[in-house]
């Protein structure tokens, strides 16, 4: 099992930055991707950044470029970096691990992470 704790989000004006961390604890000692997901308004959470144990990263299109993800693992904490944030960038941010390794697609796909954190309001003006 592992737990997941979300941290960071807010209300930002559009242009602005903005970073969600998630620390990790449980089964960490095993090789782990962590993922950021984002769901707005529906049910549908959409991939936006994924990070591997070796640091391999992956990014959605429409964040490439303007988001990055980052993780320190003697602290367990992944952060999502968000710069030159959009009004469609908003919405219920949720980290996620996949216990193992991924490539490409596979650390897109929602379906292959297992645990997931409570989820971070992130919230833009425009």
């Amino acid at each position: 099992q592992a737990q997941l704790v979300q941290s960071g989000g807010g209300l930002v004006q559009a242009g602005d930055s903005l970073s969600v961390s998630c620390e990790t604890s449980g089964r960490t000692d095993r090789p782990t991707t962590v993922g950021w997901f984002r769901q707005a308004p529906g049910p549908t959470r959409d991939f936006v950044a994924a990070i591997t144990r070796n640091a391999a990263t992956y990014y959605a299109d429409s964040v490439q470029g303007r988001f990055t993800i980052s993780r320190e693992n003697t602290r367990n904490t992944v952060t999502l970096q968000m710069n030159s944030l959009k009004p469609e960038d908003a919405g219920l941010y949720y980290c996620a691990v996949m216990i193992g390794y991924c490539t490409g697609p596979g650390c897109r796909d929602r379906r292959l992470y297992q645990f997931w954190g409570q989820g971070t309001q992130v919230s833009i003006s425009s």
